[in-house]
């Protein structure tokens, strides 16, 4: 009998253009569900599924039925499905919870699976540095904010959301390199963090870059997901072992200092 698996994957900026255009993305995003849900033990969406998106009381944002629908055809089947918002769709509230039956988190957890620690989240505000953005993350998570933001014509409120998120991308042209580990603050927090608690793997999205990386105690594992406006990866536990893994992708490549490890595909 085959060995159930457990998903990882982020950063989907469904709404946005990549590679391909948000509508193909979706529906690759789809053909990897379908490829995934014979043996998915449970999926883990770990933030930005959406480049942006804001629940009105009464309306969510137009699109991604294809994704919604697939996502809502695997919890009638049984499986587990947690999402985590990100800092382009922390404005999810409560819509995954009561239409899919799909929880949601805004803080990274704890999770044991098959006897391994997991610590995942989406990564936006952890780690050293980056202050403006921290303060701004506090600003956009008070509900005052939220209240007045719920005011503005939906029409108005996306487009003001999206050329927000145009801005922050051109601003920032050289993110999507990977710094080494003296830099890079995602591993540098998951080091830092041994020294409290014992992790197995330390799941994270939110750097864009597929990345794994063994850490100071020689076990323990920083991951990053990647993203799939041009990677097309995500991760995978079969009990034992984890893996980055790439989907439809012809020239994967992995970060870190285990990248020489392996370079799997789907």
């Amino acid at each position: 009998m085959e060995r159930r698996k457990t998903y990882f994957a982020s950063d989907f900026h469904l709404g946005i253009n990549g590679k391909l255009s948000s509508r193909e993305r979706e529906q690759q995003i789809v053909r990897w569900l379908e490829h995934i849900e014979g043996d998915a033990e449970a999926i883990y969406l770990v933030g930005d599924v959406f480049d942006f998106w804001f629940e009105y009381r009464t309306v969510v944002p137009r699109g991604f039925t294809r994704l919604l629908g697939k996502l809502a055809t695997l919890r009638d089947q049984g499986i587990p499905i947690y999402f985590f918002t990100g800092n382009h769709d922390m404005w999810v509230f409560d819509y995954f919870e009561k239409e899919l039956g799909i929880p949601t988190y805004r803080e990274p957890i704890y999770r044991e699976i098959n006897g391994r620690t997991f610590l995942i989240g989406h990564g936006d505000g952890l780690g050293p540095g980056d202050h403006g953005y921290k303060f701004l993350k506090k600003v956009f998570a008070n509900p005052v904010c939220q209240w007045l933001f719920a005011r503005l014509h939906p029409n108005f409120g996306f487009f003001l959301a999206q050329y927000w998120s145009g801005r922050s991308r051109s601003a920032n042209p050289g993110e999507e390199r990977f710094l080494g580990a003296e830099r890079e603050w995602l591993l540098q927090y998951s080091n830092e963090h041994l020294d409290e608690r014992e992790v197995d793997y330390f799941i994270f999205g939110h750097r864009h870059l597929p990345i794994d990386h063994t850490l100071k105690n020689g076990r323990s594992r920083y991951i990053n997901l990647g993203e799939w406006l041009q990677y097309n990866s995500y991760a995978v536990f079969d009990g034992e072992e984890l893996e980055l893994r790439f989907f439809e992708q012809p020239n994967p490549v992995v970060y870190g200092n285990k990248s020489e490890t392996y370079v799997s595909k789907q």
